[in-house]
């Protein structure tokens, strides 16, 4: 529950929601389905493979410990670094749009938005995110949880967290897909919804669709940040490493189509654009939302509310690796190691509240985004398979998938002849496409 909590966050919903419409809706949903059974399960195996066997609870030494067992360098390690580093600076971010939601699940209900245009609407997202004062006090707030969470450990924080929101979590997502689908059954937003998610076109299908498809696939399942190494180190022997990824891939990519369900039959119901990016979270469905009357501040605010679990469970997750290392190498107390970090994330993370420029009031935000999700996790998810594929030794592989050996000898085949090709193509696709187009 704990790795499902950290895969399931922001990235089902807004990010998912921004990508699929931004990207031909059914076409990018194809392309990230084989992204996740091809990729994304293999990469996740690996990571739980790596940070069992490497007895640690840190990915840089579970990557260590795993080398020297293999008796090749420790110069490996460095994916490590790539991907714990990577979901640092994910998190400080995070932490920022994070504030965003627990601002709008008080505007919901304060009822702000009653009465408003369409442009106005628009107008009091711009304004809010411009203004770094107003964003700051939710930043801190989140921010200070997230750390509250950590500091507590695995059992009484991220157990907790796990436990207690991931569940009412999926009540909340599936009690909103249910009304948003039987609402808008009669006014066609329903159809189009379907339409859009699920009968591909696939003239859209190109390499920037391919690109952007598995790089939202690799955010949202959590992988190549070391997030999943930290947790195959917690991961007992009793637990099968090929159902646990499995389920956790799939779970996420339930929850992603699921949210999809959520939000596009408002959006096409109100005849709203679905490629509008970022802007379909926090502008296009509060417009919707604001467009139901009463009924829509309530449902408003428990999307909001939902989104604010979501991000919870993932920014613990995202920040544990950064903690789990300097926790053990420095000797440290988890919860002095957990407000250690955390204040380092705070002061990072003040650059995206405060980063902007005339053009952009998430200019900084945005830089972050684009080089940690299309540069650093297709980086250290490209080195964790061909580690695992071509350098780590095979009695390891044996030891830890005893019992399903079929399963371990197509793990040993995916990393070494499938993910690293698609992973690299995506790599230098997107390095072109955000630096060099």
């Amino acid at each position: 529950m704990a790795a499902v909590g950290s895969s399931v966050g922001l990235g089902n919903l807004w990010r998912f929601s921004s990508e699929a419409g931004s990207n031909g809706g059914a076409a990018f949903i194809l392309i990230y389905l084989l992204a996740v059974v091809l990729v994304c399960i293999p990469v996740l195996m690996s990571e739980y493979l790596v940070g069992r066997a490497g007895l640690s609870a840190n990915a840089v030494d579970s990557i260590a410990e795993v080398a020297i067992k293999s008796k090749v360098t420790r110069n490996w390690t460095v994916l490590s670094w790539v991907g714990m580093i990577a979901g640092f600076l994910i998190v400080t971010f995070y932490c920022v749009v994070a504030a965003w939601v627990i601002r709008y699940i008080f505007k919901f209900l304060g009822n702000d938005f009653a009465g408003k245009s369409a442009d106005e609407v628009a107008g009091v997202f711009v304004n809010f995110i411009s203004t770094p004062m107003q964003v700051l006090p939710w930043f801190l707030i989140f921010a200070v949880i997230t750390i509250w969470l950590v500091s507590r450990g695995v059992n009484r924080g991220i157990e907790l967290a796990a436990k207690i929101l991931m569940p009412v979590f999926f009540a909340l997502l599936a009690g909103l897909a249910l009304f948003a689908l039987i609402s808008n059954a009669g006014n066609g937003g329903t159809a189009q919804a379907l339409s859009f998610l699920y009968s591909p076109d696939f003239s859209k299908i190109n390499g920037s669709v391919a690109s952007a498809a598995l790089g939202q696939a690799f955010f949202s399942v959590g992988i190549g940040s070391a997030i999943m190494i930290t947790y195959g180190s917690y991961l007992p022997q009793s637990i099968s490493i090929p159902k646990a990824s499995v389920l956790v891939a799939l779970t996420d990519t339930g929850v992603a189509l699921i949210a999809g369900l959520a939000i596009f039959p408002i959006v096409f119901a109100f005849g709203l654009e679905a490629s509008s990016g970022a802007g379909l979270f926090f502008i296009t469905l509060p417009n919707a939302f604001t467009s139901m009357g009463a009924i829509g501040t309530v449902v408003g605010a428990a999307f909001f509310f939902l989104a604010f679990f979501a991000a919870i469970t993932s920014s613990v997750s995202l920040l544990e690796p950064s903690v789990a290392f300097v926790s053990e190498r420095f000797k440290m107390s988890k919860a002095k190691a957990a407000w250690t970090m955390g204040a380092i994330m705070i002061a990072v993370g003040l650059i995206s509240v405060f980063g902007q420029t005339t053009e952009s009031p998430t200019f900084a935000l945005d830089t972050i985004d684009t080089f940690t999700g299309q540069v650093m996790l297709p980086t250290a998810g490209l080195l964790i398979v061909l580690f695992v594929g071509w350098r780590l030794d095979k009695a390891i592989i044996a030891e830890e998938f005893a019992g399903s050996e079929g399963l371990g000898n197509i793990l040993l085949f995916l990393t070494r002849f499938v993910a690293p090709i698609f992973v690299a193509v995506v790599l230098v696709s997107s390095v072109y496409g955000a630096y060099f187009s």
